[in-house]
């Protein structure tokens, strides 16, 4: 079973990521809909997970979201600037639970705790510009479209843009 309650959003509850969470989380990273949307091109076994796991460090922050006690998703701060005060926020969820609302939730949860607890100035995000979905999320959080990186990354084949979005903790 994942970690304690860490903290909750409407209907999803947010908790450390265990060892006995990997299963679960390798799953959804190899599946095709997911790894498209997140650029993971190779696939990824139980070792790779499990070391995936053994390098989460001090500076980010994972958490393996539930709703009713089921594993649906995962969401994080990484690339986070001390410095700076910026953090950039990242999350996927199993196939079976988009259309839900429970992305929503769990950002706009996420962007609270960075700001309120972890003091971030400023929280960012990129995304493909094919994943509309996963833009709306963002938008419906508050975010804002800072910019397009041109043929930034490959996906589906060819060079596809990477949208910009960013929310500064005085717009929260």
């Amino acid at each position: 079973m994942s970690g304690p309650l860490f903290m909750e959003a409407e209907t999803v509850s947010f908790h450390p990521v265990e060892e006995d969470d990997l299963e679960f989380l390798q799953t959804i990273i190899n599946h095709p809909e997911v790894r498209e949307g997140i650029a993971s091109t190779r696939p990824i076994n139980m070792d790779g997970e499990r070391e995936w796991f053994e390098s989460l460090g001090d500076d980010g922050v994972q958490f393996l979201l539930r709703v009713d006690g089921e594993r649906v998703g995962t969401i994080s701060f990484r690339e986070v600037n001390g410095e700076w005060g910026t953090a950039e926020l990242a999350y996927f969820f199993h196939p079976d639970h988009w259309g839900n609302g429970y992305a929503t939730q769990a950002v706009r949860r996420m962007v609270e705790y960075g700001f309120a607890e972890r003091r971030f100035e400023k929280i960012w995000a990129r995304v493909f510009a094919f994943n509309e979905a996963s833009m709306r999320v963002l938008e419906k959080a508050g975010f804002e479209h800072e910019g397009t990186l041109r043929g930034q990354a490959f996906a589906r084949g060819g060079r596809v843009d990477m949208e910009r979005y960013g929310i500064l903790a005085s717009e929260w």
